[in-house]
């Protein structure tokens, strides 16, 4: 009997559903997703204090010495929880780590409202930094176990661009809220968003992807084995002895730290620095203090695209990524003392901005590079490398807060430190070699 013209045989529908299940499923793009979206959160909660610090410190009669206490109490406790956040993700799984640190920090977002004094205030920013302390380890422990390796430096560009877009709106959502809430009301608000991705994050989430039920057998295939992924009970059995004598390791820390002496001013003294020596008001700093973490999104994204045109002209994937983030270092230390010599605000923060940009540049390289290094302890290896980055986090406030002291309220020094030690990077960028892996 003739087909109808209208009806397909049904040989060929089920060649074409076999040709639809063939397909590999993209459970591992919402694993991306739901890291970009918790990026966004981590620089809510992290950026909003530095904005809204002149009005914490004047309720709660805080010198600029005392205020900068405050920031490096969340940069000290984010620094020592690295290791471990990192450390219980290789042992334990992404899931339960990362679902309780994130309720944990987002309770003590909402607690930094509920600062009395001096005490109260550095009490909950470093409750707070312990809870901040494991999130891209456990992040950059999620990518080992659902990305390829060819989407970990791309997919590691676009959670960074987010988390930089995140922390540069944000100084616009504080000025907004404070206009219709006390600062203490706009915290218990951020407090709540990390709550409810929690909640969403571990109903969804499965720490392998053959647990998942919506992963298919063709992505299973091109995702990494549980094995390679770390995912077994010895994964928390660190060869510390082979860490701490890696040339390529310590590099990576030394990197790390370059990059972030300079970069924390913008999520810290930024703001008050837009008032105090540039004399613009609190709505013109909330949109120019964005700039440089607007400008470093667009550098983490970019950095992929370089990387992977110098990869077409016959680069190798590590020289490649080594040009750019050298690079990147050297030109952020090159704006960044320019910015001192410019005296429209407008046109010193593009400066700023591009000095972000360059300084970004380097930052998925060094977390895809402790993805190839570590293997499956790519989780541990990289809290080792952002702490030892975010030493920067508690040691580079304090320092600005007393340099300013000591110099009567000189900034431009500031840059010009900064400037130099950015310049550095490049030197330890040259010394990493992904070849370099913690296992045979």
């Amino acid at each position: 009997m003739t087909a109808l013209p209208w009806k397909v045989p049904e040989r060929d529908t089920n060649l074409r559903s076999r040709a639809r299940k063939a397909r590999p499923s993209r459970v591992r793009h919402g694993v991306v997703a739901f890291a970009v979206v918790l990026s966004v959160i981590t620089y809510i909660d992290r950026v909003a204090l530095s904005q809204a610090a002149p009005a914490v410190a004047s309720d709660l009669g805080l010198t600029q010495v005392e205020m900068g206490w405050a920031f490096s109490a969340f940069g000290f406790a984010y620094f020592l929880f690295q290791v471990p956040g990192g450390w219980f993700s290789d042992r334990f799984g992404p899931r339960r780590v990362l679902t309780g640190i994130v309720v944990w920090w987002s309770v003590f977002t909402a607690a930094t409202g509920w600062a009395w004094n001096q005490a109260s205030l550095v009490a909950s920013r470093f409750l707070f930094g312990v809870g901040q302390g494991g999130g891209f380890p456990v992040l950059t422990k999620t990518f080992a176990i659902w990305l390829p390796p060819a989407e970990r430096v791309r997919a590691q560009g676009i959670m960074w661009l987010s988390a930089r877009w995140g922390g540069a709106f944000t100084p616009l959502l504080v000025v907004f809220l404070l206009q219709h809430l006390t600062w203490r009301g706009a915290f218990g608000i951020f407090g709540l968003l990390g709550i409810f991705w929690a909640l969403v994050f571990f109903r969804w989430f499965r720490d392998t992807p053959a647990r998942h039920p919506r992963v298919n057998p063709e992505e299973l295939a091109i995702l990494p084995s549980p094995a390679e992924a770390g995912v077994r009970s010895d994964a928390g059995r660190v060869p510390w002895a082979v860490v701490v004598r890696s040339r390529t390791v310590w590099a990576l820390w030394l990197q790390y730290y370059c990059l972030s002496h300079g970069w924390y001013f913008y999520i810290t003294w930024l703001p008050t620095y837009l008032m105090e020596a540039r004399g613009v008001s609190l709505q013109e700093s909330a949109v120019l203090a964005g700039l440089p973490l607007f400008f470093g999104g667009i550098g983490s994204v970019s950095t992929g695209f370089l990387i992977g045109i110098l990869q077409r002209m016959g680069w190798t994937a590590p020289a490649a990524r080594r040009l750019v983030s050298g690079a990147g270092c050297v030109i952020a230390g090159a704006m960044l003392a320019a910015s001192v010599h410019v005296v429209s605000p407008v046109v010193a923060m593009l400066l700023m901005g591009l000095a972000s940009f360059a300084n970004d540049l380097a930052v998925p390289p060094g977390w895809a590079t402790c993805m190839d290094v570590g293997g499956r302890f790519a989780g541990t290896l990289s809290g080792t490398m952002n702490a030892a980055g975010n030493i920067a986090a508690f040691v580079a406030p304090a320092f600005v807060a007393y340099l300013l002291a000591w110099t009567g309220q000189d900034w431009n020094l500031t840059f010009y430190v900064s400037a130099g030690i950015y310049c550095m990077g490049a030197v330890f960028w040259s010394l990493i070699d992904p070849a370099d892996t913690l296992e045979p």
